[in-house]
């Protein structure tokens, strides 16, 4: 089940996925004062929601951008694969940060109509979200339980901006280039016209709390460490989940690395990729697919070595 191209997301998918996964970015603006453009840059935790591929982004009225874009309206926004929980202890420990896009272009404010449109969007995208979960069988729901992202969800996160007393600017933002940076900071330079023909990833937007309740649970855990057995002939010892997509996943593996010269070994984490035999275009067949392939191992598993292993 090892990657190729038409298992793994291209990169441009890759950024769409990360752009609708998240729901926070850094926006930087050019800094002004009086005189014009100092040429400085000021940035700032901001909010946002996709709308038809472009990021619609929430600024606090008394913030520095308002006056940053009136001037000049370049600017850029970066966001992070959204991680949580013991992933994220140990992606640090490995000084191996989270794959993320930068974008950079024009930042325009709405006015009136067109940022009443966006914010009613940004309502139909927090209702989407929570009914879907509230439909969600009793397999999603199990696996999303174990979540610790209950109150820090997507939908929770941006239903701040609705309930804050703090008064906001809605900003359009244009990209005009699109750079991936991967986990060991290769940068990857993707075509504005590539994203726009790019599928969106159907999990993007759950993805966040599904890997966080995988990662919570024991079992599932286990799971993965009986997929790097059977799947790619490696005895890990212990396994986190670290992406997921319609097309698969990616686990991060602790395993035995190569022998020293005095002969020992030490354990390091790789990363692995499992493909599904067919696509999961929603959360409730990506559950699926997952729970087949668990009970899949823990068959082969048990054949050969009587090892019990329940899954949830």
């Amino acid at each position: 089940m090892k990657g190729n191209k038409a298992t793994i997301l291209s990169f441009a998918e890759k950024c769409k996925s990360i752009l609708e996964s998240n729901w926070q970015g850094k926006l930087c603006t050019i800094k002004v004062d009086a005189k014009g453009s100092k040429g400085e840059i000021y940035s700032s935790k901001v909010k946002y929601i996709v709308k038809k591929g472009k990021p619609y982004i929430w600024v606090p009225e008394k913030d520095a951008h308002n006056m940053n874009t009136i001037i000049d309206e370049r600017g850029s926004l970066s966001v992070t694969s959204p991680m949580t929980g013991a992933l994220t202890q140990l992606l640090r420990s490995l000084e191996k940060p989270p794959s993320r896009i930068a974008l950079l272009g024009e930042v325009a404010p709405l006015r009136n109509e067109k940022a009443k449109i966006v914010s009613e969007a940004l309502e139909g995208i927090i209702s989407s979200e929570r009914k879907a979960m509230k439909e969600a069988n009793h397999l999603v729901s199990g696996i999303m339980s174990s979540s610790n992202m209950k109150a820090t969800t997507r939908s929770e996160s941006l239903m701040g901006i609705i309930n804050s007393n703090e008064s906001y600017v809605v900003y359009k933002f244009s990209p005009s280039s699109y750079t991936y940076i991967d986990s060991n900071g290769g940068n990857h330079e993707v075509a504005v016209e590539d994203i726009a023909t790019a599928e969106i990833d159907p999990l993007s937007h759950f993805s966040t709390s599904l890997i966080d309740g995988i990662n919570n649970s024991e079992a599932r855990r286990k799971a993965l460490i009986l997929f790097c057995i059977t799947h790619q002939n490696t005895n890990a010892k212990d396994a986190f989940m670290l992406s997921v997509d319609y097309k698969g996943f990616n686990v991060l593996g602790k395993i035995l690395g190569p022998m020293k010269h005095d002969g020992s070994r030490d354990y390091t984490w790789s990363e692995f990729r499992f493909t599904f035999d067919e696509q999961a275009h929603d959360l409730q067949t990506f559950c699926s697919r997952l729970v087949e392939m668990e009970e899949k191992a823990l068959k082969k598993v048990t054949s050969f070595s009587g090892l019990g292993l329940k899954t949830e």
